[in-house]
């Protein structure tokens, strides 16, 4: 009787460990994709609006602004003209950027008196009108707070780390807003 050369019964064990491995996961993989379908996650999609268009309208040209309006490209119109009689724009809905406010606060120092921690405060306040004026959502504010450490021996990095944070905040808040323009259901 001929015996397998021992190289290939350690080779079939190799393999059979590694179907073995494959399985496991595999079931890992199913039992994770059953646990977390039961429980509601589900990826987020493109916010559905009760509106076709709207209207941005915001004094001078703040960052939010800007990038809201990037964010509503698609059914963005122009506002009416400031004097014009309500009703008179082309949008559907009117969203007033009533302020938007940068605040750099020193809430930290050293035995020294030199700075060491820096707040880093953005709070944007808005309503929502439909043509004939009526508010779909009352004037609201929101506001997001960062706090970033400072060294004088970095002084070019931490700005660079602070224009990050600031724009991170932005598109927080504008990610905010497109949830709260979706959740509005009617614009009557």
């Amino acid at each position: 009787m001929l015996t397998p050369h021992p190289k290939l019964l350690q080779n079939s064990a190799i393999d059979s460990e590694l179907d073995r491995r494959r399985s496991l996961c595999l079931l890992a993989a199913l039992g994770a994709s059953a646990l977390t379908s039961g429980c509601g996650f589900k990826l987020r999609t493109p916010p559905n609006f009760a509106f076709e268009t709207i209207a941005v309208i915001a004094p001078g040209n703040g960052a939010v602004a800007a990038e809201l309006r990037n964010a509503l490209s698609t059914r963005l119109r122009e506002p009416a003209a400031p004097n014009a009689p309500a009703g008179s724009s082309t949008a559907q809905v009117n969203f007033d950027l009533l302020q938007e406010l940068r605040e750099r606060t020193v809430v930290g120092v050293n035995a020294a008196g030199q700075v060491r921690e820096l707040q880093l405060r953005l709070r944007v306040k808005f309503r929502l009108r439909n043509a004939a004026g009526k508010d779909l959502i009352e004037a609201t504010e929101i506001a997001q707070v960062r706090d970033i450490s400072f060294t004088e021996s970095a002084v070019l990095a931490k700005e660079v780390e602070e224009a990050r944070l600031v724009r991170d905040m932005q598109t927080d808040i504008v990610q905010q807003l497109m949830r709260r323009l979706a959740a509005v259901t009617s614009i009557n």
